[in-house]
């Protein structure tokens, strides 16, 4: 579905991306993270050209994305932000139906999907459509703020850190909502994190990234009992694989962790 092959990016003698070379697939629910200034959100926002590669190429579907108008790959790709940016001026049924409008879609199509996606998410259409975005709290608004994203039924969504300005409970009912909507909608949604329970919970596969190289990308429960080096055990955490060693001892034998695993 999207493929990097040796792309790069620096900026001036600094390199950010370093020939990466990886395979995103349909419909997958794919996490980078890794820590503060190693690639993850530079590597996602390429995909929609919000930051252009020094070299290499990625394509969507085998076509070359640098052949298509950057406005209208943004277009066709969801984006979802951690400050989610709703149009105050605009009621949230607007707000929701901006970017098929702007792709000239029918009013009657259009409409009938803003209020299938409320649905979704558990804002009632008749309560919540007319309101405006000041009138919502926060969670609230991040819902909206990802059917937006979804509102042009594009098979690609970008979401950077959408949900790490919430309160924990409001995160951790949001996380339980968008597994439980990706099963609905099997889009292919590359997801950036620097929380790795956050990882670990809605992740067909995750990528952990470090100095602009991908360091390990396996599911959520190879990287956790088979660490590729201490990098990985040091960012998954001892906690998280003692924990992980008491829930399937026989699999942590079997899997002759190395030397740097936790005892």
């Amino acid at each position: 579905m999207i493929s990097f092959q040796q792309v790069e990016k620096r900026i001036g003698d600094a390199s950010i991306i370093k020939g990466l070379n990886l395979e995103i697939h349909a419909g997958e629910l794919f996490v980078l993270i890794g820590p503060s200034g190693c690639g993850k959100t530079t590597t996602m926002k390429m995909i929609n050209r919000l930051i252009e590669p020094t070299a290499g190429r990625i394509e969507i579907n085998g076509e070359d994305i640098f052949k298509t108008d950057p406005v209208e790959l943004r277009r066709s790709i969801g984006y979802v932000i951690q400050q989610i940016a709703l149009f105050p001026h605009m009621t949230i049924g607007e707000n929701v139906a901006l970017v098929p409008k702007l792709k000239k879609m029918e009013r009657s199509q259009y409409e009938k999907k803003v209020d299938e996606l409320l649905d979704m998410v558990g804002l009632d259409p008749k309560v919540f459509k007319n309101r405006y975005p000041a009138e919502l709290s926060g969670g609230q608004q991040q819902r909206v703020g990802v059917i937006r994203a979804m509102a042009a039924d594009p098979p690609i969504i970008l979401m950077d850190e959408p949900f790490s300005a919430l309160d924990p409970i409001s995160r951790e009912q949001l996380q339980d909502e968008f597994v439980r909507l990706q099963k609905t909608i099997n889009k292919t949604i590359v997801f950036v994190t620097h929380d790795m329970d956050e990882a670990i919970k809605i992740a067909d596969r995750i990528c952990l990234m470090n100095d602009g190289t991908v360091v390990q990308l396996d599911t959520p429960d190879v990287l956790l009992q088979n660490p590729a080096n201490e990098f990985v055990v040091n960012f998954i955490g001892a906690k998280r694989l003692r924990k992980v060693k008491e829930l399937h001892p026989a699999t942590s034998k079997k899997a002759a962790l190395p030397k740097w695993s936790i005892s």
